[in-house]
């Protein structure tokens, strides 16, 4: 192949690789303004709220730990809230447009399935990060205004690492929306929430049990559920504790890889449904 030919496919190449990014970026975009008109944003004054009446109320019953209620309750409301968000939206993402079929007119145009799922879950993932990081602006306001002294980097990497497990969340939403209905892979995925927060511990009772069948049973579910303590930092971040940078940066390659597996059975799973 001479050099003349190849320099125009690689022009080829550049081309639709970029075409295929403004495309992505455009349902990504659309997503964004779809969540943000469901009026999702309304959580942010619902988080206020919560953290208003924590401050108010917690003296009255924790006369020496309040203190410390208030770091746990800020850092868990911003925690299910932003869970919430992940699973009811991520799983309707698609079905809403199956059911609306403008999925009929998007998949003929040259927007590819892969496009189009990656899309929906950098848009909803957007729409998360400007939750977790308007609510941890709350958070910390909050216990400045109320004098508590915090450890303010472990909260925020806490906060960063929250954003990463609600993304991992997002696409398994979305691999489960893709090919169920809204109200089974809402369960589904909401009981992979609770299961992965406590996939360790079902490790560790599977060695107790000194059953190689249970083990192994474990061993299998510890490796296909996701390991979500990995991302949740936040009871060590209140104590100002956090595990070491190698710890921190092996468990964001974790989330980051698992969030690509799930995707990239979404697009599989997607990819073979008819229209």
């Amino acid at each position: 192949m001479s050099l003349s030919t190849a320099k125009p496919r690689q022009s080829n190449v550049f081309k639709e690789m970029i075409g295929s990014l403004k495309r992505t970026l455009a349902i990504a975009t659309n997503a964004f303004r779809e969540v943000i008109r469901d009026r999702v944003l309304y959580l942010i004054v619902l988080y206020a709220l919560v953290m208003a009446a924590a401050w108010r109320l917690l003296p009255e019953v924790a006369a020496t730990t309040e203190d410390k209620m208030l770091l746990d309750v800020g850092l868990a409301a911003i925690d299910v809230l932003g869970s919430i968000v992940a699973i009811f939206v991520g799983t309707g993402l698609i079905n809403k447009e199956i059911d609306k079929r403008t999925v009929l007119v998007l998949i003929p145009k040259p927007i590819s399935r892969a496009e189009f799922i990656i899309g929906k879950q950098l848009g909803l993932s957007a729409v998360l990060g400007v939750l977790v990081a308007l609510m941890t602006g709350i958070y910390l306001a909050f216990l400045s205004l109320a004098q508590i002294s915090y450890p303010v980097v472990s909260i925020l990497i806490a906060a960063l690492y929250l954003f990463f497990k609600l993304c991992l969340l997002t696409g398994i939403a979305l691999m489960l929306g893709v090919f169920t209905s809204s109200l089974l892979a809402t369960l589904l995925t909401f009981g992979i929430y609770l299961m992965g927060h406590s996939s360790r511990d079902l490790l560790a009772l599977g060695n107790l049990s000194r059953n190689a069948d249970i083990e192994r049973l474990t061993q299998a579910l510890y490796l296909v559920l996701p390991d979500l303590s990995r991302l949740d930092l936040k009871n060590q971040a209140v104590y100002g504790i956090l595990p070491d940078s190698i710890t921190l940066l092996s468990n964001a390659v974790y989330g980051l890889l698992y969030t690509v597996l799930v995707l990239a059975i979404a697009i599989l799973i997607f990819s073979r449904r008819e229209f």
